[in-house]
């Protein structure tokens, strides 16, 4: 199956791709080629010489961090499950991915299904669940039927199912279809939508890790953190954080997508600045213009500026300048966009995906979009510098049970903090001197 987006450019001669190392092999989604190039010898490695224990170790020795957004270290929340008890215990895989301008799950679900499989089955051996659920985002049809015939493909050879392998141990894979949500990105409100129920993020504590999937221990990982895990396990945890920073270990997959002249999926070591990831490996801007802003980690990651292109992409670093890696969905906008009106469209996103349950979220998203099309309609004045700064503090404050509304404030915050001469000029003079430039 060919892939949605093409791979370009080197990932780092030191360290070499991870994720895509075999991308370009013919037929790689089905189970034999798989098979030909070590598929499923992490698993057996696993499952028929390592402890449980063991393989949390070596992931702990990776430093391998979350790869779905909020990027804590894997082995770590792989501890924080409780001792088995004799119950149910479930992996649930977060394979939603709607966060706009991120599109690199859906290439490893597409292109590479077996890896993920595998992974997954690395991580319910490691945690000593039986089930394993793969919450997928609805729209993703091509890659939810790839995914189930490797599912089925593995099951067939006798990876998973009753006896896999041959020991005593068995796992099941289980395909959930998602309901076309962003909220269902978050974890919690992703555990509601899996039982049955309206998509809304959970009060915590109690963590999934102790109380998630019908009420028993759960381990939340995305796609592309399980997909590493065959990689660790094969070369061990010291090998991989070899690669990237001390604390940022390895590669990761970014999705580079805006005004660049090669958008696409890109595998790069983290701690390499993002101009190399924007410039080099996307094209950078198209002739004759510059880039003006940037968005890290997908639209929930605070805005950056075009003189900030030379920031490492690790996730301290991106911290350190107010920022953060995110879903790993670059959003690339040149000297062309207005950053009101990029605002603008943003907060229309949020809003309409809020699931209502937490009044800042609710309310003050529209009311944002309300305001924003009040000044970009000419008709702003000074009064609505001062309700941006009152929404802006009643969203990304914290005061939501999940990150969305948090997002949505830093929308406004950081593009009123970087471009606040852009702001004056809509609502003060009622011009916009970058679409007016644009035109001419």
């Amino acid at each position: 199956m060919p892939a949605a987006t093409e791979l370009r450019g080197s990932h780092g001669k030191a360290a070499g791709p991870v994720l895509t190392k075999d991308f370009g092999t013919a037929d790689l989604y089905k189970l034999a080629v798989y098979e030909k190039i070590g598929g499923y010898q992490a698993w057996r490695k696993a499952l028929t010489t390592m402890q449980p224990a063991e393989v949390t170790g070596e992931v702990k020795a990776s430093g391998l961090r979350g790869r779905g957004g909020a990027g804590f270290p894997t082995g770590t929340k792989w501890g924080f499950l409780p001792p088995p008890d004799g119950g149910p215990r479930y992996v649930v895989v977060n394979a939603d991915e709607s966060e706009p301008g991120t599109a690199k799950d859906r290439y490893l679900m597409e292109n590479h299904p077996h890896q993920l499989v595998e992974g997954i089955l690395i991580a319910c051996y490691a945690i000593q669940a039986h089930h394993a659920w793969i919450y997928i985002r609805g729209e993703y049809d091509l890659q939810h039927d790839l995914v189930a015939a490797a599912i089925a493909e593995a099951r067939t050879a006798g990876y998973l199912g009753e006896q896999p392998l041959g020991t005593e141990f068995p796992i099941d894979i289980h395909l959930y279809r998602g309901h076309g949500a962003y909220i269902c990105g978050e974890e919690t409100a992703l555990l509601e939508s899996l039982e049955g129920k309206r998509a809304q993020p959970r009060s915590r504590p109690p963590f999934p890790a102790v109380k998630g999937a019908w009420g028993r221990p759960t381990l939340l990982n995305n796609v592309e953190t399980l997909s590493t895990l065959p990689w660790i396990i094969s070369n061990g945890g010291a090998a991989y954080a070899k690669f990237g920073t001390e604390k940022s270990p390895g590669t990761r997959l970014f999705t580079v997508s805006g005004d660049v002249q090669r958008p696409g999926n890109y595998e790069m070591e983290l701690g390499k600045p993002f101009s190399h990831l924007i410039n080099d490996l996307a094209g950078g801007p198209f002739p004759g213009h510059s880039i003006k802003v940037w968005w890290p980690g997908g639209c929930s990651a605070p805005v950056l500026t075009g003189e900030m292109l030379e920031t490492p992409s690790d996730m301290e670093s991106l911290a350190a300048i107010g920022s953060m890696g995110g879903s790993g969905g670059v959003i690339v906008a040149d000297d062309r966009r207005c950053v009101v009106r990029c605002a603008y469209r943003l907060l229309q996103f949020y809003a309409h995906e809020s699931c209502g349950k937490c009044t800042p979220c609710r309310v003050g998203g529209n009311w944002a979009v309300r305001t924003y099309e009040r000044v970009l309609a000419g008709e702003g004045t000074a009064a609505d510098l001062a309700t941006f700064d009152r929404i802006q503090t009643g969203l990304a404050a914290g005061r939501c049970l999940c990150g969305l509304g948090d997002s949505a404030g830093w929308v406004i915050q950081w593009t009123m903090e970087r471009f606040r001469d852009e702001y004056e000029e809509h609502i003060l003079r009622h011009t916009c001197s970058v679409e007016a430039a644009a035109r001419a």
